[in-house]
């Protein structure tokens, strides 16, 4: 019997500590930042994972994938991040956005590092994510190596690279300009005091701009206009196996890398608006 009752007193025991422990995470999950901060961590991985879903599409097999398809992809992984993330964060899913809403005093500067942080992980978790689904496709295609460059290169499903014809500055100019566009348009869209989207379709609206702006213009560089699309999945390729040569500015994708994941929607992103 004194057995007994000390096994229904530890039972007692470890359902308070698990029951507080619930509760202790209920409380945390309710404060603001973290839900913000969540809330750009699952719209970035929805639309990434839509996104370069397709682009593997494109790559690895030319039946099942198009440019056109690629925009749509994107586009619409947009929408669907708006209206996980809009009433909560915003739905920056952009660290360019993130960066110009501060520099305007939209948002807190205090913010900055926690919607960064919850997009580059996002990001980040959504490369995994599909090098997971199409990892043997990958190799098929590949024959078994993982190349950045070539006929058979691979990389180029995680993160943008330049074409042949394109010089660096070009491509920073190019990324400058389109984050700008990017940038102006979201603010005349959400803009009360103007001509914003009828409620209700800011998403679709935001999602078609998306798609406007590759089908437009996304050929010369792939469109990232977003440190956080581009520089985790990068990253990503470097750690899965494709090597340092993802970040070799030498390379065709040249300094690629370096101008628009960590500079060049900086600059486009308010200084266009």
């Amino acid at each position: 019997m004194i057995h007994a009752s000390k096994h229904r007193r530890s039972t007692r025991s470890s359902k308070m500590v698990s029951w507080s422990g619930i509760t202790r995470i209920q409380q945390i999950l309710q404060k603001k930042l973290v839900r913000e901060f969540l809330a750009e961590f699952m719209s970035t991985y929805v639309m990434m994972v839509f996104g370069l879903g397709s682009v593997a599409h494109m790559v690895l097999s030319k039946k099942h994938g198009s440019y056109l398809a690629v925009n749509l992809a994107f586009g619409f992984g947009v929408t669907m991040g708006v209206h996980m993330a809009g009433n909560i964060s915003g739905a920056h899913m952009n660290a360019a956005v993130t960066f110009a809403n501060c520099a305007l005093g939209r948002l807190p500067w205090r913010k900055f590092p926690v919607y960064v942080l919850g997009q580059c992980l996002g990001s980040f978790l959504a490369a995994a994510t599909i090098h997971t689904l199409f990892y043997t496709a990958i190799l098929h295609f590949s024959g078994g190596q993982l190349m950045v460059t070539g006929p058979v290169a691979t990389a180029g499903i995680f993160a943008t690279y330049l074409p042949d014809y394109m010089t660096l500055w070009r491509g920073f100019l190019n990324e400058v300009w389109l984050t700008g566009m990017l940038q102006l348009c979201l603010f005349a869209i959400t803009d009360q005091e103007n001509n914003p989207a009828l409620p209700g379709t800011q998403a679709l609206v935001i999602g078609i701009l998306v798609v406007t702006i590759g089908m437009s213009l996304g050929m010369n560089t792939g469109y990232a206009i977003n440190p956080s699309r581009d520089l985790p999945p990068r990253i990503f390729t470097f750690i899965a196996g494709w090597g340092k040569q993802v970040f070799r500015w030498h390379h065709l994708c040249g300094l690629h890398w370096l101008h628009h994941p960590t500079g060049t929607p900086k600059i486009g992103g308010p200084c266009d608006v």
